[in-house]
């Protein structure tokens, strides 16, 4: 199942915020660039829209880009009924209807409005939870090609995409669709804290 959460938090923490210039424009950002949440209103695309934005596809990207080492960071998903959450490459298309699988150069874990977890492989990767995950661990080791998800509630181990990554990985956000308010919960990055000479925490 790898190493706990606690560990990997203290050890690899990032700091993750969302670049707005790449949020699809129903997408809602704080002002801290923390949190995400679906907006209900559809908004036109502007003719000078920018082109680092997903058109189509709700979704956001972090502002981090990551090309070696390992880095950790936590999202809280809470009670939320639909929501997906992993890395991109760089480099894959925000335009038009984006086809999140790892041949595309996405590696996302996603939970359906029915309430099934999958891994958005090719084909789909049916997940079988014990315990509903609140808060969401991702760890990703660039050179030895892993993307690992971990449910910080019960500190188990969810998925581990395997591949051989190209170019900078950036953090990726689905908020889901406000289903009428009942999925209206944003998706909350942690806080790190740095603490002198024994890492960081997560908040």
């Amino acid at each position: 199942t790898g190493p706990n959460t606690a560990g990997l938090s203290q050890q690899w923490c990032k700091d993750v915020t969302l670049d707005p210039e790449t949020a699809h424009l129903e997408l809602i950002l704080s002002d801290d660039r923390k949190s995400v949440r679906r907006g209900g209103k559809k908004l036109s695309l502007s003719l000078f829209d920018n082109p680092k934005r997903f058109n189509t596809s709700p979704l956001v990207l972090g502002v981090q880009a990551f090309s070696t080492g390992r880095r950790y960071w936590e999202v809280q998903v809470g009670d939320k009924t639909e929501w997906g959450l992993g890395l991109c490459r760089e480099s894959a298309s925000r335009k038009g209807t984006v086809v999140l699988s790892p041949q595309n150069g996405y590696w996302v874990l996603r939970l359906q409005s029915g309430g099934k977890y999958e891994a958005l492989t090719s084909p789909l990767t049916s997940l079988h939870l014990s315990v509903r995950p609140r808060r969401v661990g991702i760890f990703l080791d660039y050179e030895a090609g892993d993307i690992t998800f971990y449910n910080v509630t019960d500190r188990d181990h969810i998925y581990t995409f395997t591949d051989q990554f190209s170019g900078p990985l950036r953090p990726l956000f689905f908020p889901g669709a406000s289903a009428g308010g009942k999925n209206a919960e944003p998706l909350v990055i942690s806080w790190v804290r740095d603490t002198e000479g024994s890492g960081c925490i997560l908040l």
